[in-house]
């Protein structure tokens, strides 16, 4: 796969978890995955396999009371890499989350194969989801 299509399926991804479409997100994760999340809260760390990302985000979800929702400002696609900018947004136990994220993704075959996320401060992060 190209840049545009790697774009392309990192959009893709995008619309389908803030649409909560598990099933289509699912598809574009490989079986062995990984995803990377900085920082030391409770939800940092590495997730491994499709099953275990598919459960973080589902975490996302559940701890900010269905509120999490990932604006996508750009998505720049490589060979190798592919980045997406986002404003990541949340609302739970009377704390608000809004905050620039940067997600950096391998894809290789259709599928994701890495994901690694970047917050612009690890500190509001962590105590969000805390």
């Amino acid at each position: 796969m190209g840049a545009e299509e790697n774009v392309e399926l990192v959009r893709r991804g995008y619309e389908a978890f803030n649409s909560g479409d598990l099933a289509a997100l699912s598809e574009l994760f490989a079986e062995d995955a990984v995803w990377y999340v900085a920082g030391s809260g409770v939800l940092s760390g590495t997730k491994q396999g499709r099953d275990a990302i598919l459960a973080y985000f589902g975490e996302l979800a559940t701890r900010s009371q269905g509120s999490f929702k990932a604006t996508v400002h750009d998505v720049v696609g490589g060979e190798d890499h592919t980045i997406a900018i986002q404003q990541s947004h949340a609302e739970a136990n009377g704390k608000t989350l809004d905050l620039g994220t940067a997600i950096s993704f391998v894809l290789r075959d259709g599928k994701v194969v890495e994901g690694k996320e970047f917050f612009e401060d690890t500190a509001i992060a962590d105590s969000f989801w805390t």
